[in-house]
């Protein structure tokens, strides 16, 4: 089976996944750092920089001026489709000057050379010094951090802070609309749909704390094929190369991991995932309780012209949001576990398993992205049903049996928990019902009318008041 002719292969359509295919539109946001061009260039970032500090350094004989120093970095701040595909055509093809490398990152050192040739005058002088002393896990573990930061910065956490915004502004919407809660499924103490909301708000807002701050905490290696700085020291045995490389590595925006193998140790990345799993949950379990809230008609969902909720049944508003949500969540969380498990083990000083598994992290990141989407796309649709959630409050008195005998404990009455317990547990009581225990009771005027005033929608405590623990909310 092939292809249809009129389909070209770049066509989403023809896309092995659906992250490049059905989902391309809300994924494109992290081509920029989730893509091969992407991280093609962010090594030559580090190439570059590596170069120029080596430069400035005053054991080398390397000497850079300003307008070479513009020429390097613009091969960076531009580098666009035909770099790319040079850089791969070294890798896969070779060149005329370059046999076939096999290797990626040998294949950007080549391509450093071929663009300096074009444009440098004197360009061979610099040969010696691109990847001077480094192996290719000195470069790739910095250029996927920048990319993996920026990923975090740009993408992740703006896409969070969206869903928490919404939820804030949800939660002082409704923060007065009276709704029965549910424990065990079962009915409990009533609640409010803005205090509910605002549950959601906060966590969120603590798991993209933790987020940013394992961003920030990201750290890079710079010191060698086994850690020690061996090639570095043997050419220029009296260089500082601990603070030369604490330096640069600082430079690009990281924390500097002076103790490593030939490989980065990886714990640092292994926090982030653990922690943008973490926002995961939590709007997991907002995804499957507005799905709950969908069923019992909490929420009611607006609809889409021309839009089908169903192929047969043409009454269908389905919740597809949440659930598209949540399955994108549940995807990536355990993409994001296999990669926090795998990325921290290394055979010895070094093996290549974990380079195919890291250039997964975008895809993680991707079906996280389709998640938050869909969970705001649902969250847009949906609007309480004020009169559903009260007329099922009117319909379930019993929840004030915890008001009922908390109010005659107050009162010195030792059978108070049990008295209700007789009459409520499992059953289905009335106001009247109620009412006709508090004149059986042995209190005051004052207090049996206190207990008759007891109604479930009104039977919220401070829920309302909670919300504005939101004021200034920042994660």
């Amino acid at each position: 089976m092939t292809l249809p002719a009129e389909l070209p292969r770049t066509d989403p359509l023809a896309a092995v996944s659906p992250l490049d295919g059905r989902y391309a539109s809300r994924t494109e946001s992290l081509v920029p750092y989730a893509s091969e061009s992407a991280l093609m260039r962010a090594r030559v970032e580090v190439e570059v920089e590596y170069l120029l500090a080596l430069a400035a350094l005053d054991a080398t004989p390397l000497t850079v001026d300003d307008a070479t120093r513009e020429r390097l970095r613009s091969l960076f701040q531009s580098f666009g489709a035909d770099d790319a595909r040079l850089v791969k055509r070294i890798e896969v093809d070779g060149t005329e000057e370059y046999e076939a490398t096999n290797h990626d990152v040998k294949a950007v050192e080549y391509f450093l050379r071929v663009r300096l040739s074009e444009t440098v005058d004197d360009a061979e002088r610099l040969f010696p010094w691109i990847h001077f002393g480094l192996t290719s896990e000195d470069v790739n573990n910095l250029a996927q951090r920048l990319l993996v930061r920026g990923a975090s910065e740009e993408v992740v956490l703006p896409a969070l802070a969206d869903l928490r915004d919404a939820l804030v502004e949800m939660a002082h919407d409704y923060r007065d609309l009276p709704m029965l809660a549910r424990t065990h499924g079962q009915s409990a103490t009533p609640t409010t749909f803005g205090k509910e909301m605002a549950v959601y708000a906060a966590r969120l807002a603590r798991a993209t704390g933790r987020i940013r701050r394992a961003t920030d905490d990201l750290a890079g290696k710079l010191a060698g094929a086994s850690g020690v700085y061996a090639a570095h020291v043997a050419a220029y045995p009296d260089v500082d190369w601990r603070a030369f490389a604490r330096e640069f590595v600082s430079g690009l925006g990281l924390d500097h991991q002076p103790l490593s193998t030939q490989v980065n140790p990886c714990d640092d990345l292994a926090e982030l995932f653990d922690a943008v799993r973490g926002a995961n949950n939590v709007l997991l379990d907002l995804d499957r309780d507005a799905w709950l809230y969908v069923s019992d008609r909490y929420l009611g969902q607006e609809t889409v012209a021309g839009e089908t909720g169903s192929s047969t049944m043409p009454h269908k508003v389905n919740p597809i949001d949440f659930e598209n949500s949540e399955g994108n969540l549940s995807k990536a969380n355990s993409d994001l576990t296999f990669l926090a498990d795998y990325v921290t083990t290394s055979r010895l000083q070094r093996d290549l398993s974990d380079s195919t598994v890291k250039r997964n992290v975008g895809a993680a990141f991707a079906h996280c992205l389709i998640g938050y989407s869909k969970a705001g796309r649902g969250l847009s649709k949906v609007v309480p049903n004020e009169q559903v959630m009260r007329e099922e409050l009117d319909a379930t008195p019993e929840v004030l049996g915890e008001a009922i005998q908390t109010i005659l404990r107050r009162e010195g009455d030792t059978d108070a928990y049990e008295r209700v317990k007789r009459l409520t547990r499992g059953e289905r009581v009335t106001l009247a019902d109620l009412r006709d225990l508090f004149e059986e009771l042995d209190v005051s005027p004052d207090v049996r009318a206190e207990l008759a005033a007891l109604t479930p929608a009104g039977y919220t405590g401070i829920a309302a008041a909670l919300v504005d623990d939101l004021d200034g909310l920042d994660g």
